[in-house]
């Protein structure tokens, strides 16, 4: 059965402005101490507060919550930010119900979603990748797999880990006869639209079944182990002997220290490469050529002997028309210098999590979407 690839986004504001009330001194005038009064209050109301809410991926959680709040709130207190790990999926449906003010994901709005929400922009903020983790007991050094054996690991056509299609992609290495035990998001996740993705493109029959998007129809195995968000996948490897996964980078030092190993995977060129920030920028650099003003595009499987193959935008989907003024502002502000290579764009924020910075020609195309936001 052929499954629509499906996947959902938007943002709504939802803003708490509060006044503080000045005083005035006094003076041995009563007129000059109800002006002073009146000219306090004026002055306080000018620095109202602002909330800026967001919700979504799992992926790119760590960035928003560890890194970029805590930073941007020393620099503007008057500005309360927060943020929450639901998966795409659910961050982009929140943003669309109006419940938050970011929809944070790694996938972007699809033709159909825009002409549904055509105030909705879908705009790039960095670049981020994914790794396929496994579970293997007594194998070291990093697996090759590639995109029709994942699809076919998936399906349940490859059953055992020293599979003949498995062991012919890693000579020399010593397989375990044991049955591969496949994880899955269970929610509605950028992470699943990234990883079906690779599977459509490396295989026809993926492609014709299943498709990709941010939920799926999976094949349904028995042996499959569904987790929710990259914190659970990463939980469900640790504790599950020959299991495999799909797992966003921000994600991949928790995962390694609890033991888990990840592939080399085969690129569109056929070479083996690891997600390495080479790796990750060569496929970048390839596939910004293409960026169109909307900035809806995939990076998947770029060309280049050294790019890697699961490389994508972290977007933001806000709506172009917020609610007032003050809001925003707020969120302008924030966005601009979320994108600044030398503020949020920056290595001190991104190398904790392995993101990338935005091109130069990608900044200027999400600069130009961020200044279409009105209140």
């Amino acid at each position: 059965m052929k499954v629509r690839s499906k996947w959902f986004a938007g943002l709504a504001a939802v803003a708490a402005v509060g006044v503080v009330a000045g005083c005035g001194t006094s003076n041995s005038s009563s007129s000059t101490q109800n002006a002073a009064t009146s000219n306090t209050s004026q002055q306080a109301a000018s620095v109202a507060k602002v909330t800026l809410t967001e919700t979504g991926s799992s992926l790119l959680y760590p960035l928003f919550n560890a890194q970029w709040i805590p930073a941007y709130h020393k620099l503007h207190p008057d500005v309360e930010m927060t943020a929450a790990s639901t998966g795409s999926g659910t961050g982009i449906s929140d943003a669309i119900a109006g419940t938050v003010d970011i929809g944070a994901s790694d996938a972007y709005m699809a033709d159909a979603q825009i002409q549904q929400h055509p105030d909705m922009l879908n705009i790039p903020v960095a670049i981020s990748a994914q790794q396929i983790m496994y579970n293997l007991p007594g194998v070291k050094g990093h697996l090759h797999l590639n995109g029709q054996v994942l699809a076919e690991i998936y399906e349940g056509k490859i059953q055992y880990w020293d599979d003949a299609k498995i062991k012919a992609i890693n000579p020399g290495v010593k397989l375990p006869h044991q049955i591969i035990k496949p994880v899955v998001r269970s929610d509605g996740s950028g992470d699943t639209f990234l990883f079906t993705q690779y599977l459509s493109k490396s295989s026809a029959e993926w492609n014709q079944n299943y498709g990709f998007g941010t939920t799926i129809s999976w094949p349904g195995l028995q042996t499959e182990i569904g987790a929710k968000g990259n914190q659970g996948v990463v939980a469900a490897l640790s504790k599950t002997a020959y299991s495999v996964g799909y797992v966003g980078i921000s994600w991949l030092d928790k995962a390694v220290q609890q033991g888990l190993g990840y592939a080399a995977l085969e690129n569109k060129s056929g070479s083996y490469v690891l997600p390495t920030s080479a790796s990750i920028q060569a496929a970048a650099q390839q596939g910004v050529k293409n960026v169109p003003a909307d900035e809806r595009i995939s990076l998947i499987d770029e060309p280049g002997a050294n790019s890697y193959p699961i490389i994508n935008f972290e977007y933001v989907i806000v709506k172009d028309d917020q609610p007032n003024a003050a809001k925003a502002d707020a969120l302008k502000t924030f966005l601009e210098w979320a994108i600044n290579p030398s503020q949020g764009n920056s290595a001190k924020f991104l190398t904790p999590v392995h993101f990338l910075p935005l091109p130069t020609s990608v900044h200027a195309k999400s600069e130009a979407q961020i200044q279409k936001i009105k209140g």
